[in-house]
């Protein structure tokens, strides 16, 4: 199976493997059609931060007309080789990067993240191999975003209460330590990736890649880091507005608008810190206002067709859930109440 970095140039590479000055060697973007807006934030935000530093989309189905190009010339932004081309199903291409060349140490990134500091240097100070946030959650919000433990016992006895979980939009790595056979009893690794057990795993990455990492960790020893790295807007973002990124004296974090996405930018929490990133975007850009104008609007007119073929899809099988549910409807009398009411 191909390599992960099978394209990169090839100095590239063995600068990453040989060791550098670099906090890790690639960051890795998960891209999508509906995303564009989203990319084009997140890379203007970790080019502001670190202008040369290799990092490459990590491609599942297509991207918006034109964003590859755009990036690669723009900046210098490639695209990760895959082993194989098309859906990789919701999340699921983030796993790629553990199966790179081993040793490779890399950041993956959902699109709806910016950064606001110098965030990799946290992981130059890390012993061990991976790095993730630290965050708490109760049991039942771990069952609920993650994985439920108590299902996944009854296929994997050695399953344990999780002693951490965290957001997989935002984790630091190192290839060659997990293979695809650790991930094998609930990953099916054709096209488009699919979950053997859905009903003991969040649906994506997430609960699968914490499940795998927390069994190795049990096990085998394996070290996982855990600091404060990821921000989300709806619990707080003191100390990283706008002015505080632009002039680099925010906290060093990961902004992450995990469910907190709406059509209008301007109607999300931290929107000047998305509209920062978005206009140094298009500065770098030849007429650049234009081009912002056409790219919002095909990203409106995206998810306009979304939504409505969603809604295509819906309709009938509401319909159909409302006659069945009329069909079992008891009889109405003749003064117009249902007979189910009446005393025999």
């Amino acid at each position: 199976m191909e390599r992960l970095d099978a394209v990169e140039d090839q100095s590239e590479t063995r600068h990453a493997l040989s060791g550098s000055d670099r906090p890790i060697d690639f960051i890795y973007i998960a891209a999508s059609a509906g995303d564009a807006r989203y990319t084009r934030i997140c890379v203007a935000s970790v080019r502001y931060f670190y202008p040369d530093i290799p990092v490459r989309l990590l491609v599942s189905g297509s991207l918006q007309h034109g964003l590859t190009e755009e990036l690669r010339r723009y900046w210098n932004i490639g695209v990760a080789a895959l082993p194989s081309k098309g859906d990789y199903g919701w999340g699921l291409v983030k796993l790629e990067p553990l199966f790179g060349s081993p040793g490779q140490r890399f950041l993956v990134l959902d699109s709806d993240t910016v950064l606001t500091g110098l965030v990799l240097d946290v992981f130059s100070n890390i012993q061990g191999p991976f790095l993730v946030d630290d965050e708490q959650q109760s049991d039942v919000d771990t069952k609920r975003l993650y994985y439920d433990w108590e299902k996944v016992r009854v296929i994997d006895p050695c399953a344990q209460a999780p002693r951490f979980v965290f957001n997989s939009g935002q984790w630091f790595g190192t290839a060659g330590l997990l293979t695809r056979d650790d991930f094998a009893p609930w990953i099916d690794w054709t096209l488009p990736r699919t979950h053997r057990h859905p009903e003991c795993f969040m649906p994506g990455d997430q609960g699968v890649l914490n499940y795998v990492l927390n069994r190795k960790v049990a096990i085998q020893g394996l070290q996982v880091e855990r600091q404060p790295i990821m921000r989300w807007p709806a619990h707080s973002m003191e100390g990283l507005d706008a002015e505080r990124v632009s002039t680099k004296k925010a906290l060093p974090r990961i902004v992450h608008w995990a469910g907190l996405k709406k059509t209008r930018h301007r109607d999300m929490l931290g929107y000047d810190l998305l509209r920062f990133f978005e206009t140094l975007y298009y500065q770098r850009l030849p007429s650049g206002r234009a081009r912002k104008l056409l790219a919002t609007y095909r990203t409106l007119l995206w998810h306009y067709v979304v939504s409505a073929r969603t809604k295509a899809k819906l309709t009938p099988r509401k319909l159909a859930t409302r006659i069945c549910h009329r069909a079992k409807e008891p009889p109405l009398g003749a003064d117009g109440k249902s007979n189910q009411l009446r005393r025999p």
